[in-house]
């Protein structure tokens, strides 16, 4: 059964990325989380991604803060979809991190999200919906959480609403 990589270049990392495995399983998407780093341990990491692809992993989600270069390390290695997660700290406060994760090379494509943890949420979506094009019933189980998200703002509006009324 296809799965994801959630891979973060140091522990301090999980907090960020725990937005990300929160919902793979919100929508029964397999996966699994290491810590690797491109700097620290290069042959490690590249081990890891041809093992895993051969396992059936389907998609890298790769977090990483400062110069990080993870999701560029793991795209060198698969032709398989990778997600730069840049990682909010720093004196740049994940701007570099940012930075380091787009600016890939042409050939070399790493998909970038938003820095920090609502950038580590939507990678979760993004590789799920990636699972999606090939799995219907991961479709709709996406479908459906969007739809419970819609719901979920039409009441706080309502509330709001309610409130304005009240204090007029």
């Amino acid at each position: 059964m296809p799965w994801v990589a959630v891979l973060m270049g140091s522990e301090s990392d999980w907090p960020t990325m725990q937005s990300c495995t929160e919902v793979l399983d919100s929508l029964g998407v397999g996966f699994e989380v290491r810590v690797t780093s491109a700097h620290r341990t290069p042959a490690a990491t590249a081990a890891y991604v041809a093992d895993a692809a051969d396992r059936d992993c389907r998609v890298f989600v790769c977090a990483a803060g400062l110069a990080a270069h993870l999701a560029g390390a793991v795209a060198a290695h698969t032709t398989r979809p990778v997600i730069g997660v840049p990682i909010d700290g720093g004196p740049f406060n994940g701007e570099d991190a940012l930075l380091s994760t787009v600016m890939m090379p042409g050939g070399v494509p790493v998909a970038t999200v938003a820095v920090g943890k609502a950038g580590a949420k939507n990678a979760g979506y993004l590789a799920a919906q990636m699972l999606a094009v090939a799995d219907d019933d991961l479709a709709r189980r996406i479908a459906a959480d969007r739809e419970a998200n819609a719901a979920k703002v039409a009441v706080q509006n309502e509330s709001v609403q309610q409130s304005l009324t009240q204090s007029t």
